[in-house]
């Protein structure tokens, strides 16, 4: 069942979308040569507390439950990466992705970041993948089910000449950082004949296309968490939590309007 939000409880999921762009903020911030990804969540995590938001990523069930506030992927890396000891060297791509609760409410984000200068075919998969969800989210004001969005979004990386990585979606939240219903970057007829969902006011959904560079095609690592690229080529992640109004879409996990300076600071 897909739970339509009243725009009282959209506002309070804004809260958490705030924390979250401030997780990132912080993040971006200790991006850098020579810092490990244990830093980089670490450092997120401080900064959850700060705001008195609990991370949802940290204990989230699995053969070993998940250690850390953040998901931090290297590279090949395209999602679940463990944060630890590894080195980020010039060159690299690191994607952060991590979510809270502030008051019950949830908000989920992730973006991959450059370390120092990089590659122009890295920087061109950088720019497809965030490219891509900006067109989604576009494309949500004017479109009546998810499928023809998902179907634009595979058509724009496609022409690319990149992957759109198929074995893991986007999905609702709210209450839960997972919820109803599942949001794939790609659309298939079984999804359009048995899965599709309106685009109307107050669905809230997580929309984050993963890329690959070369296949879609993934495998999973033996920490149980972290998966790979087949090929061993980089991978790019960009998500949003976003809410369909009266006004249309609005992207809760963006940076604070004027008016919403003083609910997070940074």
């Amino acid at each position: 069942m897909v739970n339509l939000r009243s725009a009282r409880e959209i506002a309070a999921m804004r809260r958490a979308g705030l924390a979250v762009w401030g997780a990132h903020q912080t993040a971006s911030s200790v991006v850098r040569p020579g810092v490990t990804t244990a830093e980089i969540d670490q450092a997120v995590e401080a900064f959850f507390v700060s705001q008195r938001a609990v991370p949802l990523f940290k204990g989230v069930p699995g053969k070993v439950p998940f250690p850390a506030a953040c998901c931090i992927s290297v590279n090949d890396e395209v999602v679940h990466g463990i944060p630890g000891p590894r080195v980020l060297l010039a060159g690299d791509v690191v994607s952060v992705d991590t979510g809270c609760s502030v008051n019950g409410w949830c908000g989920d984000s992730a973006v991959t970041y450059p370390v120092g200068d990089i590659a122009p075919d890295v920087q061109k998969l950088l720019d497809c993948t965030s490219g891509v969800l900006a067109m989604a989210i576009q494309l949500m004001a004017s479109k009546s089910r998810w499928s023809d969005v998902a179907t634009e979004m595979a058509k724009y990386v496609r022409d690319y000449g990149f992957s759109v990585v198929e074995n893991f979606v986007g999905h609702g939240i709210g209450r839960n950082m997972h919820e109803e219903p599942q949001v794939p970057n790609f659309c298939t007829p079984a999804f359009r004949r048995n899965h599709d969902f309106e685009l109307k006011p107050g669905l809230v959904i997580a929309v984050e296309p993963m890329v690959n560079m070369g296949t879609k095609k993934v495998r999973g690592m033996p920490d149980h968490w972290t998966q790979t690229t087949v090929d061993g080529r980089p991978s790019a992640h960009f998500e949003h939590t976003v809410a369909i109004t009266e006004n249309g879409p609005i992207v809760l996990t963006s940076a604070p309007l004027a008016e919403e300076l003083s609910a997070v600071a940074v």
